[in-house]
Order: C-alpha cells, then structure tokens, then sequence
C-alpha cells in the first residue's frame, strides 16, 4: 500500500508543474490505517496554504491516527506559513511517509527531527528516485543556485536544422510542437542565440493552455545586439519579459531603442561567451530551470562547457542532406569518441510520425 499512496502523492504533485517556481513540487495523501484516502493536496506557490495542509483539512478529525504520504520533507519553518510538522503533529497524525529530505538548508532534515521527536513514526526512501526526478529542476537550483538547463531541439532524422536555402518550417508535425509547448510550461525561462532569433523571428511563448505562476521570461544571448527592434519578441516584450545578454562592446544606442519597446539589457554578465555567467545571473533573479531552443552555436557551446542538465531531440523521419545544410550542434565538439558526450536514462516517445528521445549527460548524473 505504501508504493501506491506514494505514487499517488507524486502524481498529485505533478499538478503543480509551472507553478512552483523557485519552490518545489509538493504532494499529499492521508490514509487511514486500513488504506482509506481521507485527504489530498498538493502545493501552488501563489497559495496560501500548502499540501500537507490541504489534505488535513480535508480528512479533518480522521486524520488522528492515520498515515500521511508526502512527495518530500515537510518544512519546519517559518516561511509564506507556519511549518507543516506543526500541523501534522497537532491532527494527531501517527506515521509519516516521504521519499527523501528537502534539499533546502532551511529544511533539510530538521522537518523530519521535529516530527520523530514528536512521537511520529517516520520512514524516508520510498521512491527516492521517482521523487527526486520529479524535482530535479528544485534540486539543481538548491545544489548550484544556477537554474537546471534544457537542451530541446527538433531535426530530421539525419542531423539536420534546416536545409542549406535555410528552410526550417516544420521539420517535425504537430504532434511534436504540441509537446514542445508543454515542456514550455514546466520552465521559468526559454532561451535562445541572436542567430535563431534573425533567422525563425520566434515568438517563444507558452501556448499549452495550462495554467502558470508567473510569464514564461524570454531570453536572447546576442553579443553584438543584432536583435531586431521590429521582431516579434521585441513588439511584444511589454505582454511577456524579454532579456538580451550582450557584452559591453555593443552600441548603446541600440540598447536604447530596445529598452524604449520594453526589453531589458544585461551588460556585462555576457562577457563574451561566458555562458556559467548568464546562467549565475539567471540563478540571482529566483529562474530554477531554462529551457534551450537553439541554435545549434547556443546547443554546441553549452555542450561544451557542461552546463547542460538533460536533453530532449525531437527527431523527424526525414532526410535532408547537404555538407552547407546546418547540423543540430555547433561549438568544438570532441576530439575523440571517447570524449563525446554519453546520455544516460533515456527514454523514447512515439508523437505521431516523430520520437521524442529524451536523457541525461552521464557526466550530470555522476554528481548527484
């Protein structure tokens, strides 16, 4: 029974996706000693009260004796609300499941210590993995104060972004973009390369139709400030916040007309292609997770400098070919095979005629 109330308290979670940020995902379900769910809840930043809470009020006075399922540590600390061991102590709840400790040195461990030294019993390590998963984004930003980063990107089976004329719409069907659109939700910012932005003229926002906490934060890594004043992402940088990266060698005067339409510069944290900088930067504003589009010089050269958290190809069953047509990848790229980056974890989805492959990089997945 515990495996399934687990599972439940995750899936419960996952409901809060896109509207967490920086918090983490958070659900609850209260049973009573013979597998009766009584109350359930799971935590939306912008509310009052949190999972725990919700699914004891809920279950009410049968909560005394019954068992709580929570997808990660309780808080026992002051913070937007009272700490939740507080309130699971006072329902008289007997027994406390959670997958594993709150990476957040506010919380880590001592929400555990107050509730066993309140008499309740107290088990951790229930689908550890599963639960950490489903946070990973949480967990990165607590780990690095940097936000997890998100490589997506859609090609033709061969490798290719677009033909050599620069053709690129659409290489991957509906399906697909659907699903790129969902991942949008799930992230606080989307980013791409001045290239990408000249080249497609994107919009880059989230039109999932799910519900979120705050606008998806658009972002432009654009050395030389070649971003179009009349692009689609510079008119409408008043409706949804757009952020250019650019280095101090950039003309003031265009960072002027930019700023007059609404877009805001960052000088200086660009440095270059210092990309650790602009994902610190990002890290400073509370972002805990960054969505990448493109393009391939953007995709290769977070490669190569490690930065990238996991990795989702959109691979459409067509060939393009052509030495001049553009790869998926730019940067350096290995030397050799054995200095390529190796994915781990991988998972492959059918949507429609295209595989979504998604996975870590090994070397990611060794620091944990």
């Amino acid at each position: 029974m515990d495996h399934r109330m687990m599972a439940r308290a995750l899936a419960l979670s996952a409901k809060g996706a896109g509207q967490v940020s920086p918090g983490p995902l958070v659900g609850c379900v209260i049973t009573t000693l013979q597998g009766e769910v009584i109350g359930e809840g799971f935590y939306v930043y912008e509310d009052v009260k949190h999972a725990e809470t919700l699914a004891l009020e809920q279950a009410g006075g049968t909560a005394r004796g019954a068992t709580a399922y929570v997808s990660l540590e309780p808080h026992a600390h002051f913070g937007k609300t009272p700490p939740c061991t507080d309130a699971l102590i006072a329902s008289g709840i007997k027994r406390l499941v959670a997958p594993l400790e709150d990476p957040n040195p506010m919380v880590s461990g001592r929400g555990f210590d107050h509730l066993r030294s309140a008499g309740l019993q107290v088990s951790s390590g229930l689908m550890a993995r599963e639960a950490k998963k489903l946070n990973e984004k949480y967990f990165h930003f607590m780990k690095t104060g940097r936000p997890f980063l998100h490589l997506k990107l859609a090609t033709s089976i061969d490798g290719k972004i677009a033909t050599r004329t620069g053709d690129s719409r659409w290489i991957t069907g509906e399906e697909s973009r659907a699903r790129a659109h969902e991942l949008r939700q799930e992230y606080d910012v989307i980013l791409i390369g001045a290239g990408t932005a000249l080249a497609d003229n994107p919009l880059l926002t989230d039109r999932s139709g799910k519900p979120r906490r705050r606008p998806l934060t658009r972002v432009v890594l654009d050395e030389r400030l070649q971003t179009n004043p009349e692009s689609r992402l510079v008119q409408t940088a008043k409706e949804a916040p757009v952020l250019i990266f650019t280095s101090q060698s950039a003309e003031t005067r265009k960072a002027e007309v930019l700023q007059m339409r609404g877009v805001e510069i960052v000088w200086d944290s660009f440095k270059g292609r210092d990309l650790l900088a602009v994902m610190e930067e990002l890290g400073k504003r509370s972002f805990q997770s960054v969505l990448i589009e493109g393009g391939a010089t953007v995709a290769g050269n977070l490669i190569d400098s490690g930065l990238v958290d996991k990795v989702t190809f959109f691979l459409a069953p067509v060939i393009i070919g052509g030495r001049d047509a553009p790869s998926v990848i730019g940067g350096h790229g290995a030397e050799r095979l054995i200095d390529a980056l190796n994915l781990v974890d991988v998972e492959m989805v059918q949507r429609g005629r295209d595989i979504e492959v998604t996975a870590y990089p090994a070397e990611a997945r060794d620091t944990e």
